[in-house]
């Protein structure tokens, strides 16, 4: 008898029907002989129309209050599931967060998961019931409702699957599984039967949206098993799990791109000690996450610093970013929209040369220019001009022959 971990997105419970639908799923894993907790996301768009509904009453609504009003969205969800697994016969019961024993670190929106105290998760279970649990959601020291951000409840998921030491968490989404690259983007694109934790995490840390990068790093940190499925058919979908001889001899495993980049230029900066810290510093300090970083070479006592940041976080960027400019005597600040980041990843790129020349080729050949380079061990991200983002991504993926039998070319 597995214990198995399922977690369904918004779009797998988006209506009656389709509850009723994984419904039937956690079912048959129960009638296989297993021991299920299921973990679910919000119906739909739910969230985005509670968003929109704060903000209709309210022009800067409290964080404390909207962690309040969006964790009630799983909440109707894993009750709506609980009703429906007992209405065909098997016995559920539906958790909050705070309900499953889901502590947070008090950070009202966008918290993070310091302790699973799964007790009565594991009580559940050995009654033969199935648990649903609401995901996104957790409670802090102080007994406030925390939300974990988006793509929370994948990572209340394999939280769940750590702390009950689940034989495996199946991430039942809308796709088949994690893809060398969008297949939106590119039709040839191949399903991976498996990827590592490492892998995986650069891919979602770079825009890949199947699967959230705290989830992957939560499984990594504990070793649990995550296999991306659809929750449309019985089709497998992707591991990810430790290193094993995985398509040997694969430099490139995938493709990653974000759109959603905005670049900003400190221009004559003074090259002394201390002034990348101050102007990081700052930014770190309005809580802006810094992507790509690159400072040019020294000339005349000066460099140039560029970084690129998320389009949302542009304004509160620049405006703590100008200011300190100024103070420590940088000549001017740019900053340019409609730009995008192709990344490609592989465990293999260290140990190969030429993978980035073979990169650069590619995107040369389709006339695209590259604004920035950065690169780590499995990883070489270039910064292009978004609206050519579709051509470099099919490119790449020529290039490196992603659609069919993978092999090292270089």
């Amino acid at each position: 008898m597995a214990v198995i971990v399922q977690k369904y997105g918004g779009t797998s419970v988006g209506n009656a029907e389709r509850i009723y639908n994984v419904a039937r799923r956690v079912g048959a894993a129960v009638e296989a002989g297993h021991r299920v907790a299921a973990v679910v996301s919000a119906m739909g768009h739910t969230t985005d129309e509670l968003i929109a509904l704060a903000h209709s009453v309210a022009a800067r609504p409290p964080d404390r209050e909207m962690a309040l009003l969006l964790a009630t969205g799983e909440q109707v969800s894993s009750a709506l599931l609980a009703m429906a697994l007992n209405n065909q016969g098997y016995q559920a019961l539906s958790f909050t967060g705070p309900q499953a024993g889901i502590l947070t670190d008090g950070v009202s929106l966008g918290s993070r998961i310091v302790e699973f105290k799964a007790q009565r998760i594991h009580a559940c279970l050995a009654e033969g019931k199935v648990a649903v649990v609401a995901g996104f959601q957790g409670q802090d020291s102080n007994g406030e409702i925390n939300t974990l951000g988006r793509g929370g409840s994948d990572t209340t998921a394999v939280a769940l699957a750590a702390a009950l030491k689940a034989d495996i968490c199946e991430i039942y989404t809308d796709v088949d599984g994690v893809f060398t690259v969008d297949p939106r983007l590119v039709a040839e694109a191949r399903k991976m039967e498996e990827i590592t934790y490492d892998e995986m995490l650069e891919l979602a840390s770079l825009g890949a949206k199947v699967l959230h990068p705290r989830a992957v790093e939560c499984g990594r940190e504990h070793g649990v098993v995550i296999h991306v499925r659809s929750s449309f058919h019985y089709n497998p979908g992707t591991l990810v799990k430790e290193a094993a001889d995985m398509e040997i001899g694969t430099v490139v495993r995938g493709i990653a791109c974000d759109t959603d980049q905005a670049k900003i230029a400190i221009i004559g900066v003074p090259d002394r000690p201390g002034v990348a810290a101050r102007i990081f510093s700052a930014i770190a300090g309005a809580g802006v996450n810094v992507d790509l970083i690159v400072q040019s070479i020294r000339r005349n006592g000066e460099n140039d610093i560029l970084f690129t940041i998320a389009v949302a976080d542009l304004d509160k960027t620049l405006t703590v970013l100008e200011p300190v400019a100024r103070e420590i005597g940088a000549r001017n600040v740019f900053h340019q929209r409609g730009v995008a980041k192709v990344s490609i990843v592989g465990a293999g790129i260290a140990h190969h040369s030429g993978v980035a020349a073979a990169m650069f080729e590619a995107l040369a050949a389709e006339g695209i220019n590259i604004e920035i380079i950065s690169t780590s061990e499995i990883r070489i991200s270039c910064l292009i001009a978004a609206e050519r983002v579709e051509e470099a991504v099919r490119a790449v993926h020529r290039r490196f022959s992603l659609a069919g039998c993978p092999e090292l070319k270089v």
